[in-house]
């Protein structure tokens, strides 16, 4: 037998030993749990992010694919400098790690632990430190400036409900599942085709009071009656006529038989 069959044979051997794949995809060392932070985060790291994001988390921005959902181009962005305000984003929402690179992120379970988030983002600011992830306070927030705050840059795309939608090129997801964190969070990266706020155009005293709308847009007050999803007035109203002239029918069923008869 070869040198070379059996350097491959022992290789095969390793690797089950080193890491293991988890339903979900994801691969972790087996001795994850006793490892310290910083070499469980570049094991991590190394097996589940630098396929996209470059070892030296540089991006891999090169490649012959043409781009994909969203023009995105090459595999994965730099995560120089993005610090754990993104990175906990995309890991605490399920976002990342992706099958397809080209494929639009999803909310989804979260694939990783918290230790195993803290450590990720460890490593990321290890290659150039970034922000930090905010801390909004919704309860400083005022609840009518939210409204017209997010009427202004959101609901042309989340609807004044925070529904979600669809746009050219993406699925906007409904925030129903958006923790107050998660919801600055977004404001300040801007993930996938949503464009990204700085404190110069929403300040922080703003942005609690998005947040405070937001949260609170989850359990409406509806008054009126049946909220139906609280999708709109048009929706709302086709929905009642259509009961409406349900029963309507069938009155005019049963009279017509009693007159019948």
């Amino acid at each position: 037998m070869s040198a070379l069959v059996i350097a491959a044979l022992l290789l095969l051997a390793w690797a089950p030993a080193a890491a293991a794949q988890t339903r979900g995809g994801v691969f972790r060392p087996k001795n994850s749990e006793s490892m310290p932070l910083p070499q469980l985060g570049s094991a991590l790291y190394d097996a589940n992010c630098a396929s996209c994001h470059g070892g030296d988390g540089r991006g891999i921005t090169s490649t012959n694919r043409p781009p994909g959902s969203g023009d995105v181009k090459g595999l994965g962005p730099s995560l120089r400098g993005v610090g754990a305000l993104a990175v906990d984003f995309y890991l605490r929402t399920g976002y990342m790690p992706l099958d397809d690179p080209h494929s639009e992120p999803e909310r989804r379970r979260v694939q990783f632990s918290d230790r195993e988030i803290r450590a990720v983002i460890r490593h990321v600011d290890s290659f150039e430190p970034g922000p930090p992830v905010p801390r909004p306070s919704p309860e400083s927030g005022n609840l009518a400036e939210g409204l017209k705050l997010f009427t202004e840059h959101c609901a042309g795309c989340h609807q004044v409900v925070a529904q979600g939608g669809v746009v050219t090129g993406a699925r906007v997801p409904p925030l129903e599942d958006a923790t107050a964190t998660q919801i600055a969070q977004a404001v300040r990266i801007g993930p996938y085709l949503m464009p990204k706020f700085s404190e110069k155009d929403i300040s922080d005293s703003e942005l609690d009071s998005i947040v405070a709308y937001v949260l609170k847009s989850k359990h409406p007050d509806d008054r009126g009656g049946w909220g139906i999803g609280s999708v709109g007035p048009i929706p709302e109203g086709i929905v009642t006529w259509f009961l409406a002239a349900t029963a309507f029918l069938g009155l005019v069923a049963v009279i017509g038989k009693r007159a019948g008869s």
